[in-house]
């Protein structure tokens, strides 16, 4: 395996159910799938297996129900290798759950029940200090609450950790959030939401980032689908083209691509190298169906 430095990621976990439709249904429009997977998923927990799958000692940092769902959840994060130490459980909320529906094309639509990821509060992040401030990379998402994730960057990089935010769901993030983060990963939407700019080329992803970056990150990858990756590392841009596939369910991808991203950072790989290895991790991810049952392994990466 290739452990290198320590990777903590905070965020949610959920028990994802799936749904395979000729097409994503309309307001008010019923109609008949026909393939049901139920899964375990949520961003968090996509993207804590996802590292551990490629090699990285990674922590993770979540809250789940007193529920056989919670119960699967830690069982299966400890198979995959990851510290379950402070994955902590919420008596009083249920485990997190999502409702997805992907088409023939491979495009999605999902619906969560945060649950227990709501109770996840800075308090819990104060608990688990010791390994925070002992990491070298900080990975989080925005399915929990905001507070919780300003509390822990700041945490995070006072203590000269690398501070990494896939911002989904998009949602306003303070100055106060952006100044605390080495590193930020938003796709097309939420890169848009962000700098107000529409991403639709290269071009228009390069003058996005310019006003994300003048927010105080010192790193904008965007993330552009079939496309690729618009890097912008302090002044420099790259351009890094996405592997061609035949994407059967990009469920997941995203979360392939950010824990690849940290892998390959806490291996002492530059940024655009990391950027090409989670291009190679997300490009398999979407050749299977399901969240984390897509997840790739290092050694399916190193052979392409």
């Amino acid at each position: 395996m290739y452990r290198e430095n320590k990777i903590v990621v905070i965020g949610s976990t959920n028990t994802d159910m799936v749904i395979k439709v000729d097409h994503l249904p309309n307001p008010g429009e019923t109609i008949l799938g026909d393939h049901f997977i139920m899964n375990q998923g949520g961003k968090g927990a996509n993207q804590a297996v996802a590292i551990a799958r490629l090699g990285g000692d990674v922590t993770f940092i979540c809250k789940v129900g007193n529920d056989m769902f919670g119960n699967k959840a830690i069982e299966m994060f400890r198979k995959e290798g990851i510290e379950t130490t402070y994955a902590g459980i919420a008596d009083q909320e249920p485990s997190g759950m999502a409702l997805i529906n992907v088409d023939k094309k491979g495009e999605n639509t999902i619906v969560v029940a945060s649950g227990a990821n709501n109770a996840l509060t800075p308090q819990d992040i104060e608990n688990a200090k010791s390994v925070i401030v002992g990491g070298d990379i900080l990975l989080m998402q925005l399915e929990i609450p905001i507070e919780t994730v300003e509390f822990a960057a700041k945490m995070a990089n006072k203590h000269g950790a690398k501070v990494i935010l896939n911002p989904a769901p998009a949602r306003s993030l303070s100055n106060d959030l952006l100044g605390n983060l080495y590193m930020i990963i938003p796709n097309e939407t939420e890169a848009e939401i962000f700098s107000g700019v529409k991403v639709v080329d290269w071009e228009s992803a390069k003058a996005a980032a310019d006003i994300i970056s003048e927010k105080g990150v010192e790193i904008v990858i965007i993330t552009l689908g079939s496309r690729g990756a618009l890097v912008k590392e302090r002044e420099n841009y790259y351009e890094v083209p996405a592997s061609k596939v035949n994407a059967l369910d990009t469920t997941a991808a995203g979360d392939t691509f950010c824990a690849a991203v940290c892998v390959a950072i806490a291996e002492g790989k530059t940024v655009l190298d990391a950027v090409k290895f989670a291009n190679k991790s997300a490009s398999v991810t979407v050749t299977r169906i399901g969240a984390q049952t897509s997840l790739p392994y290092r050694n399916e990466i190193d052979c392409l």
